[in-house]
């Protein structure tokens, strides 16, 4: 028996949607598929045009209305230290994609390099504080 299982969506927490928006909408150039708010929270699903079954929802930090002060603390300072979520996209210009978020302003963490196992790619962090990565796999 096969079955076809595919990602649809994955969640980054961000604690300002619209610095978010301002990020992964006008830097990265994802497209807004979803704007909801629920209970005083806000969650914005963004996605690649050229992946219309992949989404990424920009939620708050501690999705969960009945957290505990101390909850909410503490995720808090993970996501000032950067330590919540991170993900890694896929480009075909490493080096043209690093100057493009650079010139915007973003945190760089690592310039574009050749890796060891066949990539080349460069790291930021989102206005969040999130850990990105962008890869190109290299031709052989």
């Amino acid at each position: 028996m096969s079955m076809d299982l595919k990602l649809a969506q994955c969640f980054i927490a961000v604690d300002d949607h619209d610095k978010a928006l301002a990020f992964y909408r006008d830097v990265l150039g994802l497209e807004v598929r979803n704007d909801v708010g629920f209970e005083g929270m806000r969650w914005v699903t963004v996605g690649s045009p050229s992946q219309p079954d992949v989404e990424i929802v920009l939620e708050p930090p501690l999705a969960d209305p009945n957290a505990t002060p101390a909850d909410r603390q503490a995720v808090a300072e993970l996501m000032a230290k950067g330590l919540l979520r991170g993900v890694i996209f896929r480009t075909d210009d490493c080096d043209a994609l690093f100057e493009r978020i650079r010139a915007a302003g973003g945190d760089v963490l690592q310039e574009p390099m050749d890796q060891p196992y066949g990539v080349r790619d460069c790291a930021f962090r989102d206005p969040a504080g999130n850990l990105l990565r962008f890869l190109q796999p290299r031709k052989k």
